[in-house]
C-alpha cells in the first residue's frame, strides 16, 4: 500500500482583494515571513503574472502577518545549508536565479502600483522586498537592515541597485558595509518610507494611500510607474519620445474621454478600465 502524498502546504501568501485594491501579506509569522523556499518567490512572481493580466486591478497592497514585514532568508536553513542554500556553489547559484531573483524581476518591473505596509522589522531581502514597492509606510515598531554582510554574504536579491535608487549611494552603502540596524525614524530621514505611524494605523494608512491611487484610470497610473521606473535609468531624450507615445495612448483610452468629461461637469468619473 502506497503512501499518501504530503498535502499542499498553506498558500505563502495570503491575497484578498478590496474592489480594484488587491492586499498582499506574507503569511509566514512563526518565521517571521522569511523567504528561503523557491515556491514563496513563484507565489510572488505569479501574484504579479496574474495582475498583470487583470486590468481592472489598480493597486497592491504589500505587508506582512505577525510582528514582522519580511525577516529575509531563514537562517536557519543556512545552518543547515538546505532548501535555497543547500548543494554546489553551482547548484546555489541556480537557486538565486531561478527562485528568490524572481521577485525583483516581477515586482520592480510590476506595472500596478504597490504600497508597502511595512508593519514590523525588513531584515535583509526583506529590505530590499520593500524597496521594490513604489511607496512605503512604517510602524514605529520596524526596523531596517542591510543585513547581509553580517552573516558573510551580499545582497542576492537585486539589493545593491534597489537601495541606493531609494535613499542615494552614500547611505546605501553605510547600510550595506556596516549592516547595522536603523530605526523607522532613521528611515524616515533617509527617504527610505514616507511616513511613520503607529502599528494599529500602517495597513489602514497604506490602503488610504492605494484608494487614492486606484481612483485614478487604471492605465495612465500603469503607464506614469512605468516611465518613472524607465526614467532612473534613461536619458531624457528617449524619455520625451516614450512619454509621447504613452500619451498618445492615454488620450485614445475610454476612461481619459470619462475623465475629462466628469472633470467638467463636477462628478465622479465612471472608470471601466478601457
Amino acid at each position: 500500500m502506497s503512501e499518501m502524498p504530503p498535502a499542499n502546504p498553506a498558500p505563502f501568501l495570503q491575497v484578498e482583494r478590496d474592489g480594484p485594491i488587491i492586499i498582499a501579506t506574507l503569511n509566514r509569522p512563526d518565521d517571521r515571513n522569511a523567504i528561503s523556499e523557491t515556491a514563496h518567490s513563484e507565489e510572488i512572481a505569479a501574484l504579479c503574472a496574474q495582475i498583470t493580466r487583470d486590468h481592472t486591478v489598480r493597486a497592491l497592497v504589500l505587508t506582512g502577518a505577525g510582528k514582522a514585514f519580511c525577516a529575509g532568508g531563514n537562517i536557519k536553513h543556512m545552518l543547515e545549508k538546505s532548501g535555497m542554500f543547500g548543494g554546489s556553489p553551482f547548484a546555489i547559484r541556480n537557486q538565486y536565479r531561478t527562485g528568490i531573483q524572481l521577485i525583483p524581476t516581477a515586482l520592480y518591473e510590476l506595472e500596478v502600483p504597490v504600497v508597502a505596509a511595512i508593519n514590523g522589522p525588513a531584515i535583509g531581502a526583506g529590505l530590499d522586498l520593500a524597496c521594490m514597492a513604489d511607496i512605503r509606510v512604517a510602524s514605529e515598531k520596524a526596523l531596517f537592515a542591510e543585513s547581509f554582510v553580517k552573516l558573510g554574504l551580499v545582497p542576492g536579491d537585486g539589493g545593491a541597485w534597489l537601495l541606493p535608487r531609494v535613499i542615494g549611494m552614500a547611505r546605501a552603502s553605510l547600510m550595506t558595509l556596516t549592516g547595522d540596524t536603523i530605526d523607522a525614524a532613521k528611515a524616515l530621514e533617509y527617504g527610505l518610507v514616507s511616513e511613520v505611524l503607529p502599528p494599529e494605523q500602517v495597513l489602514p494608512r497604506a490602503m488610504e494611500i492605494a484608494r487614492s491611487i486606484a481612483a485614478n484610470p487604471g492605465h495612465a497610473t500603469r503607464m506614469a510607474k512605468r516611465l518613472l521606473r524607465e526614467g532612473q535609468d534613461m536619458k531624457l531624450a528617449p524619455l520625451l519620445e516614450l512619454s509621447a507615445a504613452y500619451q498618445a495612448l492615454a488620450h485614445h483610452t475610454h476612461d481619459h474621454h470619462e475623465a475629462v468629461s466628469a472633470f467638467f461637469e463636477k462628478r465622479a468619473a465612471d472608470l471601466q478600465d478601457k
